[in-house]
Parts: structure tokens; sequence; C-alpha cells
């Protein structure tokens, strides 16, 4: 499904060039579930920003679903994102103007879906994650674990090929980290491709295999 071949990233400060990513070479297949854990600072969320087309690099190869993303104009790139990517952000990135509808609805207006059909699918996550009584509220009268359920949910509602989840459950309560940790495996298990930063040994577990990171770089094991 994807394949990152050599990627540095960097920033320069003055003379001195700081490494964020070095030399990562990683391949995930269609239906896998993978979990990346790595101390803070070890480039976890740099390397999913990257392959959720976020943030560029300086260096390497990047392709996905045969499409070279490194070799794609920005427009190009957003599109290939929307049509096959779901992203659960640490911080939501909810839109602070819309409702929880609206907000869970988005995804849905970039596909060509009518609005009936829009309807339907949106009443149907918000029951599956119990939030009903929420649609009407903004961001800013939910509680940072209904923030959080409110961006999972967006992000699963246009069933993406593949879930790019960073930290999913840290500001959850432990049952419904565990239920949705639950959800994510019945997804796994339905073919979606899931790839998650996680500081959880537990929610590691429920993935196929972990990449560790230190420093930049993927750990040899």
């Amino acid at each position: 499904m994807l394949e990152l071949k050599h990627i540095y990233k960097w920033v320069n400060t003055g003379n001195n060039r700081t490494f964020l990513l070095k030399d990562i070479n990683l391949t995930i297949n269609e239906g896998e579930f993978v979990s990346i854990m790595g101390p803070s600072g070890s480039g976890k969320s740099t390397l999913l920003n990257i392959i959720g087309m976020l943030d560029g690099f300086n260096e390497g190869e990047y392709n996905f679903m045969h499409e070279s993303v490194h070799q794609l104009k920005e427009k190009q790139r957003s599109s290939l994102y929307k049509q096959y990517i779901g992203f659960v952000f640490q911080a939501y990135h909810l839109i602070d103007e819309l409702t929880v509808y609206e907000n869970i609805e988005t995804p849905l207006l970039y596909q060509d879906i009518k609005s009936s059909e829009r309807k339907a699918m949106v009443a149907d996550i918000l029951d599956r994650f119990q939030i009903v009584g929420k649609k009407d509220l903004f961001p800013t009268q939910l509680s940072g674990g209904q923030q959080q359920l409110v961006g999972i949910a967006r992000a699963l509602i246009a069933r993406p090929k593949l879930l790019l989840a960073d930290e999913p459950t840290g500001n959850l309560n432990s049952k419904q980290g565990e239920e949705i940790m639950e959800l994510f495996s019945t997804l796994n298990k339905e073919g979606m491709t899931i790839i998650q930063v996680t500081h959880s040994e537990k929610n590691a577990d429920y993935g196929s295999r972990v990449i560790h990171l230190l420093d930049g770089m993927i750990e040899k094991k």
C-alpha cells in the first residue's frame, strides 16, 4: 500500500542541521495494523504526518497506492489524501465554527455523496459513538474526551482505506479507550489499514506489528 525509501527530514537553525527523521525505510501492506512507539521527540508524529501527506520531507521517496507522492503537486496530494486517508489528531483539529454534526460530515463533502446518504452516514456514526445528543453543540462546548470521539468519528465517516491515529485514546477514559481500540480492531479485520502512534503497550498490542523509533530512526530489532 505504501513505501517510504530513505526518508530524511531536518530543520536548519543557523549552521546547525537537526534531523527529525533519518533514513526511514518502511513498507506497510494493505490490511496491516501497525503501531509506532518511541519516547517523546523520537519523530513519531512527524513520521505519521509525512505518511498522511500533511508534512513534506527533505530527501527520499514516498509511494502510496502506486503514486509517487514526492513528485505530486500539492493539489494532487490533497486529493489523494481526501480519497484514501482518515486522520485522528492528538489535538483534535475540529473546526470551532462548525457543530459536531457538521465537523463529522466534512470529509463526505469532498466526495460525491448525496445529501440523504450523508445524513444517514452521520446519523449512524453519531449513534455508534453515542454522541447523538451532542450533534448541535460546538467543539468548545465539549470536554476533551468528547472532542476526541468527534475527531475519531470524523476520521472514520468516509471509511478510509488508511486510518492514521496519533495517540487516539490519549484524552479518553480507560473504558472509552478500550472501546475505540476494539472498534479499530474490528475495522482492521474488515480490511482497513491502520497506523497508530501510541505510548501505550496495551494499545500497541492490538496491532499486528510494532515499529520502534528512537532519535528519528527506526530501531533495528
